[in-house]
C-alpha cells in the first residue's frame, strides 16, 4: 500500500489534510507537507456549515482548545439581505423542519401563513439569530433541541459526514489563516514533516505518474501518493497531469471577489451568530463576525462591474472602519477539475473545485475530499475502481452544490438591474428546470431535490424558495382538506420555545468573552 504521502501546498486545505491523515493512520503512513514562503494563500474561507464538527471530533479537538486560538464564533445559519427586495431579509438555518401529520411545517405555513416571516414561524434559529444569542448557556450546555450532543469526556466517537444522522444546530466562523497555523502545530506534533521550499518541477515516470518533486533547497522529494493543495493553480492535477477543468461560468457568473479584514469592537457592535449575504448590484457581500474583527468581501461578476467599482462598493458598505485597510482582490476559478484523482495524485480544496462562497461550502469540500480519500485509500495494486468511485463522489457533490446555488439566483425576486434580470434567463444545470417545475406544484422533499450527496437537505431548498420569493410555491392540494388544529399548536409551541430561549440564553459575545 502507498505509505508515503506528499502534500503540496499549505493553507487550510493542506493542513486539514495533513492533520486528518495523521489522526487516521498514525505512524503507518508518513505525511510530508511542502509549501512555498513566496505564495500567499487565499485565507478568506472563514465560514463553514454544521458538518465541520465531525472534522474536529475526528481529530479529538474540543471547542475550548481550538476556538479561542482561531477567533472563532458560532454560526446558526445564513442571513440573506436584499435578495427579494431592498430591506427584506430571511434566514437559512441549520435546523430540520418539524413535521405535523406527515407534512413539514413549511407546508402548513403555506396553507395558513401565521405571519409574513416563514423563518420565524417554522424555525427556532431565526429568533435566536435576531437576538444575537449563543447556542450554549454560560456553563457550556447546548440549548434544548432534539440533537443529543456526544459526551465531552475525551472518549468522543470519531465520525464523518456519512454519520450525519441528525442536524447539529450550528457551524463555526473562524480566521482561516489562524486555523491553518493551529492545524500545522497539530499535524507536526503528531509526526507530519513540514518543508518550506519552492517546488521547481513535478517529475513524472514512464507511466505518467508523479515520481517526485524537484525543490529549490531540499532537492528531490519522492512519494507514493501526492495531494495537490495548490489552490486555483492546480499545479499537479491541472498543470502537470493536464486534467481538464470544467467551468461553471455559464451558470454561476460571479468570478471575482474583493475582501477586507475590519477590526471591530464586538462588545459594542454585537455578535450575531450568522453569516450575512447582502445582495448588491453585481453580486453580494459577505459579512462574517469573528471574535475581534469582521471578515467581509464582495463577490461579483466582472461582466457587470470593475474591480475598482467593486472595491468602492465594499468600502462604502463597511463605512469609516474600512478607511486605510488593504483590500485583497481575488480571481476565482468557478467549476471543478474533471477528475479530482488522476494516477497517484488527488486534488483537494480549490485545485479540485470551487463554487462561490454563498453557502460557505469551501471548507466542506475540503473535508469531504479528505474523508473520501480515506474511505477510498488505495491498495498495493492501486485498484482503478477506487479512483473511479472517488471521482464520482466528488463530481456529484460539486455539481449538486452548483445546482443549489443557481437556485439562489433563479429564485431571487430581485430584478432591479441587468445583473438580477439576467439571473432569471441564464442557462441552468440539467435537471434543475424539471425540478423547479415540480416544486411549484409540490414543495421539495428528499426525493425530489438533487439526488446525490452534496451536503444540503430538502429543508434548505424550502428555506431558500420561501425566502427568495421569486418562484411561487404552494402547499400540496391535500392540505386544503386537512385540519390545521395540530399545526396551529405546533406553531405556537415553536414561538413560545423561541421566546423562552431568547430570554435564557446569553448573548454570543458574553459567552465567547467568558471562554476567551
Amino acid at each position: 500500500m502507498p505509505n508515503k504521502i506528499v502534500i503540496v501546498g499549505g493553507g487550510t486545505s493542506g493542513w486539514m489534510t495533513a492533520a486528518y491523515l495523521r489522526a487516521t493512520f498514525g505512524p503507518n503512513v508518513s505525511v510530508t507537507l511542502v509549501e512555498s514562503k513566496r505564495i500567499k494563500t487565499i485565507g478568506v474561507g472563514e465560514a463553514t456549515f454544521s458538518t465541520v464538527r465531525h472534522f474536529f471530533d475526528y481529530l479529538g479537538l474540543p471547542e475550548e482548545e481550538w476556538m479561542p486560538r482561531t477567533n472563532a464564533t458560532y454560526k446558526l445559519g445564513i442571513r440573506f439581505e436584499n435578495w427579494r427586495r431592498k430591506g427584506h431579509y430571511f434566514y437559512h438555518p441549520f435546523e430540520r423542519l418539524r413535521v405535523v401529520d406527515g407534512f413539514p411545517l413549511t407546508d402548513w405555513w403555506l396553507k395558513d401563513r401565521p405571519s409574513d416571516r416563514f423563518d420565524r414561524d417554522t424555525f427556532l434559529m431565526a429568533s435566536i439569530c435576531d437576538a444575537e444569542r449563543s447556542p450554549r448557556y454560560l456553563d457550556g450546555t447546548l440549548f434544548e433541541q432534539e440533537f443529543v450532543e456526544r459526551p465531552q469526556d475525551g472518549n468522543v466517537p470519531r465520525t464523518t459526514l456519512s454519520e450525519q444522522a441528525t442536524q447539529f444546530p450550528y457551524a463555526y466562523q473562524f480566521d482561516a489563516s489562524l486555523l491553518a497555523d493551529f492545524l500545522s502545530e497539530y499535524a507536526t506534533g503528531r509526526g507530519a514533516v513540514h518543508i518550506e521550499d519552492d517546488v521547481l518541477e513535478v517529475v513524472r515516470d514512464d507511466r505518467g505518474w508523479i515520481s517526485h518533486l524537484r525543490t529549490r533547497e531540499h532537492g528531490d522529494l519522492g512519494g507514493d501518493l501526492f495531494v495537490d493543495c495548490t489552490g486555483f493553480r492546480g499545479m499537479l492535477i491541472n498543470q502537470t497531469l493536464e486534467e481538464p477543468f470544467i467551468s461553471y461560468q455559464d451558470t454561476l457568473p460571479n468570478d471575482r471577489a474583493v475582501a477586507l479584514r475590519v477590526p471591530v469592537d464586538m462588545a459594542e457592535r454585537g455578535l450575531r451568530p450568522a453569516t450575512t449575504a447582502t445582495a448588491q448590484e453585481a453580486g453580494w457581500i459577505w459579512s462574517i463576525p469573528l471574535f475581534g474583527r469582521l471578515g467581509t468581501g464582495y463577490v461579483y461578476a466582472s461582466d457587470y462591474t470593475t474591480p475598482e467599482e467593486a472595491e468602492r462598493t465594499l468600502r462604502e458598505f463597511v463605512g469609516p472602519a474600512a478607511e486605510d485597510l488593504e483590500a485583497n482582490h481575488i480571481k476565482m476559478r468557478v467549476g471543478r477539475t474533471r477528475n479530482a484523482w488522476v494516477n497517484n495524485c488527488v486534488a483537494i480544496g480549490l485545485s479540485s473545485g470551487f463554487v462561490e462562497p454563498l453557502e460557505s461550502t469551501g471548507i466542506f469540500f475540503i473535508q469531504h475530499g479528505i474523508e473520501q480519500l480515506v474511505k477510498h485509500f488505495p491498495n498495493a495494486d492501486w485498484d482503478p475502481q477506487l479512483r473511479k468511485s472517488y471521482n464520482r463522489a466528488m463530481a456529484h457533490t460539486l455539481d449538486g452544490v452548483r445546482e443549489f446555488l443557481v437556485l439562489h439566483y433563479r429564485g431571487a425576486a430581485r430584478d432591479d438591474n441587468a445583473y438580477w434580470r439576467d439571473a432569471k434567463t441564464r442557462v441552468i444545470p440539467d435537471g434543475l428546470a424539471e425540478r423547479l417545475e415540480l416544486w411549484q406544484a409540490k414543495p421539495p422533499t428528499s426525493d425530489t431535490i438533487y439526488p446525490h450527496y452534496h451536503g444540503f437537505e430538502a429543508y434548505s431548498y424550502l428555506a431558500m424558495l420561501l425566502g427568495l420569493g421569486g418562484i411561487p410555491i404552494k402547499a400540496v392540494p391535500a392540505m386544503s382538506l386537512m385540519d390545521s388544529t395540530t399545526a396551529a399548536k405546533e406553531f405556537q409551541l415553536l414561538k413560545d420555545q423561541a421566546q423562552d430561549l431568547v430570554k435564557r440564553l446569553p448573548s454570543q459575545y458574553e459567552y465567547l468573552a467568558q471562554r476567551h
